[in-house]
């Protein structure tokens, strides 16, 4: 071989080397491009919620890795989502205690978003409304069956949908991860928040029987399922969400748990009833007597959160809805304050939340039929106003404030 042919092998061989260097080197660049732009920017998520490793794609060539995108820890108990409206803002509280809050971008004047109690009733990765023009709502969590719905969007720092939810596009990846068909939804005008509440009106589970030692093992086994029932990935998010569980003052039948849901109970001064449902499902309503009954009890939502006790109690926290107030003007919303000052919410005292509970007088039978189904992430909803007609099939109830 001549030294010229010799000296072109070389010349192409280094060539080729240097490029495939280059492409190799773009293309991890690419990556950690693609990475850094879902990277949390302004949304609060503390350590022990890390950011998911998920790489997000606009057409989505890789679902598997959406899927099995998790969070470092599932949440420690039932899950709450609180948006406000005029704080343009939701924050999303795990066992009563807040551990995400993120700007939103709510309804317009023409399209207003409602105020009211909601859950989530079902879940999409990949969603197109069935009302405009078939716009994109990835990740959409539905709260209605009307079209309202949280889903990633664009969050300009005002009302701007036709209603939905708009989050930012690195909390909706997160926040769809952790929730489940049930996840409650507080959709109020100012910043509210949960606080603990004891009242003896409050529902009470039945006492537990057997040793000490069973006990504990039941409590801690409740506490753990209800994290996989209210807010664990690892199932479909469409399932229902029955889960086995040892209910405390049971016997395990031949050592098979009981499947078990979470109820919500429904007060309405309107009605003067009381209603309960389970996995979305109607169960009862019975007719109940409201001491003063032309005055307002308000609109309170308190949720069980975990047994106390050995099982002979169980622990409440409540979310007061303030009166209605007038809407602000999108105008006046674009002028309030940066998100980035971080003003603390308000914080929702529990009197009004007792004197609500110490007028309703509720029959002793179906207390106790209550105290049999009560479980840690269930919910007691009181309200001057009926049920909305959105109440229906597969939903929870749904109480529409404004």
């Amino acid at each position: 071989m001549s030294a010229s042919l010799s000296g072109r092998i070389n010349v192409r061989s280094i060539f080729a080397t240097t490029m495939a260097i280059f492409a190799i080197f773009m293309l991890s660049a690419g990556i950690a491009h693609a990475q850094f732009l879902f990277w949390p920017r302004d949304t609060f998520w503390p350590d022990h919620y890390a950011p998911f490793k998920h790489k997000h794609h606009h057409r989505q060539t890789n679902s598997e890795s959406a899927k099995d995108a998790r969070p470092e820890a599932p949440p420690k108990g039932p899950l709450q989502i609180i948006i406000s409206i005029a704080d343009q803002r939701v924050s999303l509280f795990d066992n009563g205690t807040l551990i995400a809050r993120s700007p939103v971008s709510t309804g317009t004047q023409e399209h207003p978003t409602p105020l009211g109690v909601f859950s989530v009733i079902g879940k999409q990765r990949w969603h197109r409304s069935n009302i405009y023009s078939a716009a994109p709502m990835p990740y959409m969590q539905r709260i209605t069956w009307s079209g309202i719905a949280l889903h990633a969007g664009v969050v300009p720092g005002h009302p701007a949908s036709h209603g939905c939810i708009r989050l930012k596009n690195d909390f909706a990846i997160r926040l769809w991860h952790l929730t489940k068909r049930g996840t409650r939804v507080i959709i109020a005008h100012d910043d509210v928040q949960p606080v603990e509440i004891t009242n003896p009106h409050l529902f009470k589970p039945k006492a537990v029987s057997g040793s000490p030692e069973f006990q504990a093992a039941t409590v801690a086994e409740s506490i753990s399922t209800v994290a996989v029932t209210h807010g664990s990935p690892v199932s479909n998010a469409e399932t229902p969400e029955a889960t086995s569980l040892q209910v405390p003052g049971s016997a395990p039948a031949g050592g098979a748990p009981k499947k078990i849901v979470p109820i919500s109970v429904f007060v309405s001064r309107k009605l003067s009833k009381l209603f309960v449902r389970q996995g979305f499902s109607p169960l009862f309503d019975v007719p109940i007597k409201i001491e003063n009954p032309e005055e307002p009890l308000g609109t309170h939502v308190f949720t069980a959160m975990e047994f106390q006790n050995g099982g002979a109690a169980i622990r409440w926290t409540v979310v007061s809805i303030p009166e209605e107030l007038p809407r602000i003007s999108e105008g006046a919303t674009k002028e309030r304050e940066a998100p980035a000052k971080q003003t603390a919410p308000l914080v929702s005292l529990p009197e009004k939340a007792n004197a609500a509970l110490d007028r309703i007088e509720i029959p002793q039978d179906t207390v106790e039929r209550i105290s049999e189904l009560l479980t840690p992430a269930s919910s007691l909803i009181i309200s001057d106003n009926g049920f909305s007609h959105e109440t229906g099939k597969d939903t929870d109830f749904i109480v529409v404030t404004h």
